[in-house]
């Protein structure tokens, strides 16, 4: 039987096409009509006035820190469930990542909680849109105006999820997604920035070349990055963005497929869902096992993999890390992630495939639940 993967690129439109046509011009470093491209046609997705492509989602990260004025001695409140990028890039600044708890059922960042964790260092906001649904950023934005805070939105994993009809990226001071191949949109690695900040975008782009003036060459004003974008990643990225509304309709037919799949045993799960305001980009589908801990929930992923089905876990919390270990209580980060699982999701899943991941979830749910113990 076919192994189903988690996640897989899509590469179903021009990509081919502008990769040869790149190799055929000899446009293949960090020049080439492709970059402009890419970045006109995400910054108009967006609704954005200014995108600018990067060699991967952590380094637009880290670049967007470093535009902003991030010091040493700095504080950013982001949350304590995230890929490990978010804190380190706030690191790469020898700034400090104050980490903060989530909301139940999305592991977004909890608003109340940032409000609690701001102090005079306090210097900006990352909200993490984390597996495609989008966070508070009404909330975010209305804390951040209080207390004049940046908001650089960590949109790594949700091209075109939305809030109130507004796509993240443009919600912000700035915005930062990734290309990743297992990503929505996928470059193979690549990143993006958003902002609608004339001078911010300047010098996200001064910075992303070194540092070289853009009107005198080799006159280098400030210490930058080498963080460019090649055009044959941008020219695979234009190919992508032709086929992006097609991409996030299949994601939502596939993730109306899991809820009609999981509904028999969904009184044993915490589904994915969205609000009158929200509308998630379903990155991943993801699942909450509710009578379980961290042993079970990786013995039912055994159970799948042996069955021929890639699942991952939810990230481990920046508070349980080595370099981020802190003995603060997460409540809900601690109580959620250890039971999340994130299901196969990408564009070349088809119904008979997420209807077997789900008989497979169910198989191992009840392989793996613990007898009750008999009354007296």
């Amino acid at each position: 039987m076919n192994r189903i993967m988690v996640a897989e690129p899509t590469l179903g439109g021009n990509e081919r096409k502008y990769v040869l046509d790149c190799l055929d011009t000899n446009w293949i470093s960090s020049n080439g009509k492709y970059i402009g491209k890419l970045e006109a046609a995400f910054a108009e997705f967006c609704g954005s006035r200014h995108a600018i492509a990067c060699n991967n989602g952590t380094t637009s990260l880290h670049l967007a820190l470093v535009a902003i004025g991030l010091e040493p001695g700095d504080e950013v409140i982001i949350p304590t469930v995230t890929y490990i990028a978010t804190a380190n890039c706030v690191r790469y600044c020898h700034a400090t990542p104050v980490l903060v708890d989530v909301e139940p059922g999305t592991l977004n960042i909890d608003p109340a909680a940032i409000e609690k964790a701001i102090t005079p260092k306090t210097r900006g906001i990352m909200p993490v849109h984390l597996y495609g649904y989008p966070a508070d950023m009404d909330a975010i934005n209305a804390i951040a105006r209080r207390h004049g805070l940046f908001v650089l939105e960590d949109a790594a994993e949700a091209h075109g999820a939305t809030i109130a009809g507004r796509r993240v990226g443009s919600i912000g001071t700035a915005a930062s997604f990734s290309f990743f191949g297992n990503k929505i949109v996928t470059t193979g690695e690549g990143g993006m920035l958003t902002t609608d900040d004339d001078d911010l975008a300047a010098r996200m782009r001064l910075l992303r070349g070194q540092g070289m003036d853009p009107n005198r060459r080799y006159w280098f004003p400030v210490v930058g990055y080498n963080y460019r974008m090649t055009n044959i990643q941008a020219a695979i990225g234009l190919g992508q963005m032709e086929q992006v509304d097609h991409k996030l309709s299949k994601r939502r037919e596939i993730a109306r497929w899991y809820e009609e799949s999981l509904a028999p045993f969904a009184a044993s799960l915490d589904l994915p869902f969205e609000t009158a305001q929200t509308r998630h980009s379903y990155w991943m589908y993801n699942i909450f096992i509710k009578d379980a801990d961290e042993v079970r929930r990786d013995a039912i992923m055994r159970h799948m993999d042996a069955a021929g089905i890639e699942t991952r876990p939810v990230f481990y919390p920046m508070h349980v890390l080595p370099p981020y270990a802190e003995k603060s209580r997460f409540p809900v980060a601690d109580a959620w992630a250890c039971r999340g699982i994130n299901l196969p999701t990408h564009e070349g899943l088809a119904r008979a495939d997420v209807a077997r991941v789900a008989e497979s979830l169910r198989s191992a749910m009840s392989a793996t639940a613990v007898p009750r113990a008999k009354a007296a």
